[in-house]
């Protein structure tokens, strides 16, 4: 991967696809890396420049110490586009990367083109925040392995965990799950609890896609169908047999559904 100097931490990143292409960038989960869009690159580089860049905190980007803000993982984005010279794109993010596209949209409406928010929170609330710091204080203790069977039961379905034709993605997750340090998992997660958006999402200019698993119980169908019809130009769709991380958990109902909708 690449490295490049954004708010003083050298984000990691990786690019696919043909330089004439328009871009789109894949912000990722809590816990993972830029590995978990894998799934998802051959489907996009068939129209877009695909960027994919590890979160700070994450894969091969550093972890600094102490509680991050959503904004500033908004603005190690707006960084990593900036300093790119990318001056526009498609955005795409799931979970607490679904968070930061929507911020980088509202903050830096100018690099957004459109926006792809999947399985995704925007308004922190005490019960919210207080999960997310009793998890923060778990890995503390404990460790990530500590947290990884509750948290792989959130992401993916059973029926998916159980196929033997899933092991080797199953352990491709853990892998990057039990990856994710200390303190990365933990300035990401208090982020989570900074989150603010909820009022400022009729002033959306782009075009938002939400997606979502039929079974996500962490940002599940209804909530995702508040904030498409939130924004001014949103629409919503539901994969079924899929969990929180439904591009992993159904790939080929997620590509169909991401890139008609590019496309269309």
């Amino acid at each position: 991967m690449n490295t490049i100097t954004v708010n003083g931490i050298n984000l990691a990143y990786a690019i696919d696809g043909d330089s004439n292409k328009p871009w789109i960038v894949l912000s990722h989960s809590l816990a993972t890396d830029h590995r978990m869009w894998a799934p998802q690159v051959g489907a996009l580089t068939q129209t877009h420049r695909v960027l994919r860049y590890d979160t700070r905190g994450h894969g091969n980007s550093p972890a600094p110490e102490g509680d991050y803000t959503i904004s500033e993982l908004v603005e190690d984005l707006a960084g990593l586009l900036t300093g790119l010279e990318i001056e526009e794109a498609d955005v795409m993010g799931i979970s607490l990367g679904g968070a930061t596209a929507l911020g980088l949209a509202l903050d830096h409406p100018g690099l957004v083109r459109r926006v792809i928010c999947c399985d995704a929170i925007v308004q922190s609330t005490p019960e919210y925040s207080t999960s997310w710091r009793e998890r923060i204080a778990i890995a503390a203790q404990n460790g990530m392995g500590a947290l990884w069977e509750g948290s792989s039961g959130r992401w993916l379905t059973e029926e998916f965990r159980k196929n033997p034709r899933n092991a080797e993605v199953f352990a491709e997750v853990e892998n990057m799950f039990l990856g994710t340090s200390i303190a990365g998992f933990s300035g990401c997660a208090a982020a989570l609890t900074t989150l603010d958006y909820e009022s400022r999402l009729s002033s959306l200019a782009a075009p938002c896609l939400c997606i979502t698993g039929r079974d996500d119980v962490a940002a599940p169908p209804d909530v995702m169908a508040e904030i498409a019809s939130a924004v001014a130009d949103g629409v919503v769709e539901v994969i079924e047999g899929a969990a929180h991380l439904p591009n992993l958990n159904q790939p080929e109902k997620f590509n169909t559904i991401l890139t008609d909708w590019l496309g269309h």
